[in-house]
């Protein structure tokens, strides 16, 4: 069966399961555990939370390096070699996160994860758009199940890392990075049944270009995503926490966000169809910041729980909906260097999420004015992502008329 540029080898269907592998790994554990075991470190490291944010903001920049990188690294070593190495990286830095709360040696462990998790995330993201192209029916589901490996990588770590945590006490956070690290390495253990032959580019050619200026704000829009959404996925697992809840509470609401994410295929998978003009990502993206929204009703269960749910639901379709955007605006060939693109914004956005969360979680005293302002960001996204799409719709018509003037 072949797709555009690659020829598989098994079912279409279990080769998107395996590509999911590596962004399991690289944002599911690496960068989104980080907010279950943040609270533990907090308290044996002494950090404030603007340290605490500058650790994922160190993710994030790794993310955006990757992103840049990426299609290099792709042309030489091609799209399955880039995913297997990647997510090798990724559990190198699981492993060298549990060695020393040394803030150099942490923070370039998670500097290495972001680089990684940007490749896997570009190349897995581009050679799934490949094999679902391939399958009219059910493109718009199987592009949507890629991103069900981040969910996955969220519901293991939240049952890992709350029972490694009850297990071993206070000051157990070594033990909870080693143990992701662990179920980590043995996800990889399917990376080998990725049997795919990718076409080699000829010598000599470049890929599509991608114009950036008809897409600028609706860039603008998904890097304001990015900025609004990593603050809730770093702190909320501490404001759960200092509002009483124990490891069962926080494993609880992380499954919960797990679970979202998880239906997410089935939820909006026919939704990517209609990807093309950016209305469905400001869509999804108002419906993230309403999630983030909902705890200033209360910290009760309940109230918790529906957050995290529509959150994770949410988030992470807006991230399949870029892909969607790229796959349904440019040629095959351009994909990568669409993605990539999206990827760039989105890293951008990271980079300055956290630090700044955590900076006005330190002045104001309490997580929910950081937690707040990364709300009203969310919303800003989504209305400019909104914004492109009218412009666009505004073109479309415009070019319409002009057309029918010259009939």
């Amino acid at each position: 069966m072949s797709t555009n540029s690659v020829e598989v080898h098994t079912h279409p269907g279990w080769l998107i399961v395996v590509l999911s592998i590596a962004p399991c790994i690289g944002l599911g554990i690496c960068r989104f555990a980080y907010a279950l075991v943040l609270p533990d470190m907090r308290d044996s490291l002494g950090w404030s939370y603007s340290v605490a944010g500058f650790m994922n903001t160190v993710n994030a920049a790794g993310y955006l390096v990757g992103a840049l990188a990426a299609q290099t690294v792709i042309r030489r070593y091609g799209l399955v070699r880039t995913i297997k190495a990647s997510a090798a990286a990724c559990v190198l830095s699981l492993m060298v996160s549990a060695l020393s709360g040394d803030l150099i040696v942490f923070s370039i462990a998670r500097l290495a994860s972001g680089i990684a998790a940007a490749f896997a995330f570009i190349a897995g993201g581009a050679l799934a758009a490949s094999i679902a192209e391939a399958q009219p029916d059910r493109k718009a589901f199987y592009l949507a199940l890629f991103y069900v490996g981040p969910a996955v990588g969220i519901l293991v770590s939240g049952i890992v890392a709350p029972l490694l945590l009850g297990l071993g006490g206070p000051g157990s956070w070594r033990i909870v990075w080693l143990g992701l690290a662990v179920v980590s390495l043995a996800m990889t253990a399917l990376l080998p049944t990725l049997q795919v032959t990718e076409a080699k580019p000829a010598a000599g050619t470049a890929s599509a270009s991608v114009r950036i200026a008809p897409i600028l704000t609706y860039l603008v829009g998904y890097g304001l995503f990015g900025a609004g959404y990593i603050a809730y996925m770093t702190f909320m697992i501490a404001y759960v926490r200092n509002a009483g809840g124990g490891e069962l509470a926080q494993s609880a609401f992380w499954t919960c966000v797990g679970v979202g994410a998880f239906a997410q295929p089935w939820v909006w998978g026919s939704v990517m169809a209609r990807a093309r003009s950016g209305r469905v990502t400001a869509l999804l993206i108002a419906i993230t910041a309403a999630g983030a929204l909902i705890p200033l009703l209360g910290t009760s269960p309940l109230v918790l729980a529906a957050s995290a749910v529509i959150f994770g639901n949410a988030f992470f379709a807006v991230v399949s909906s870029t892909t969607a955007f790229s796959r349904l605006n440019y040629p095959a060939d351009a994909w990568p260097k669409a993605i990539a693109l999206m990827t760039i914004a989105f890293g951008a956005g990271q980079i300055a999420g956290p630090i700044v969360t955590g900076a006005i979680t330190d002045a104001a005293g309490s997580l929910s004015y950081g937690l707040n302002v990364s709300a009203a960001v969310l919303v800003a996204g989504a209305a400019t992502c909104l914004i492109h799409a009218a412009r666009r719709r505004d073109q479309s018509q415009g070019d319409v008329a002009k057309c029918g003037s010259t009939l």
